[in-house]
């Protein structure tokens, strides 16, 4: 654990205040929910708590499977990281801020085509090359639960030059998000 150096009281209601530098670089906005741990040593953690994150080990079969059957990279993001990777070294996406056409997805909730090579990528500083880390073509499917929440993304992108993302990738997107989703109301 890194130490800040930054110390803040109790209040007589029980609260902390995060400090705004903190919640700045965690990306912690207003009203979003936190997790919260305690160890042995009494320490008290604090995290950010992404819905899509419980699922991480069932996603992660998912984009398997995903891969095996398009041979894309497959990769489902919650709303500040990959949380599984299939096609591509875990370690190059794996736990990589989303970008901000991965956010934009989520924000409109709309799924979202890109055939320009190298246009956009669906994480932030890939830890590969440039060749590595560049698309040719991408589908971006948000994952919205009932209540009407994004709460992540589906995400197939191909490096092969003359791939184009059709109807059938779409739909396999937007039925992948839609499963997972539907795993979150259980």
């Amino acid at each position: 654990m890194k130490a800040t150096g930054i110390v803040r009281r109790i209040d007589d209601l029980g609260r902390v205040v995060i400090p705004k530098e903190i919640r700045r670089t965690m990306r912690i906005r207003e009203g979003e929910p936190l997790e919260i741990f305690v160890d042995r040593d009494g320490e008290v953690i604090l995290k950010k708590y992404s819905p899509i994150g419980q699922l991480s080990e069932f996603a992660g079969e998912y984009v398997d499977s995903l891969h095996e059957v398009t041979g894309y990279i497959a990769c489902v993001l919650d709303k500040d990281v990959v949380v599984a990777v299939a096609g591509a070294p875990e370690k190059r996406f794996l736990d990589k801020p989303i970008s901000e056409a991965a956010e934009k997805v989520l924000a409109e909730k709309e799924t979202v085509v890109m055939e320009e090579p190298g246009e956009y990528s669906f994480c932030k500083d890939c830890r590969g090359t440039k060749e590595e880390c560049q698309f040719s073509a991408q589908v971006l499917a948000p994952i919205v639960t009932a209540s009407g929440d994004a709460i992540g993304v589906v995400a197939l992108s191909s490096q092969q030059e003359n791939d184009k993302m059709g109807d059938l990738e779409i739909k396999l997107a937007k039925t992948a998000a839609g499963f997972l989703a539907k795993q979150m109301e259980d």
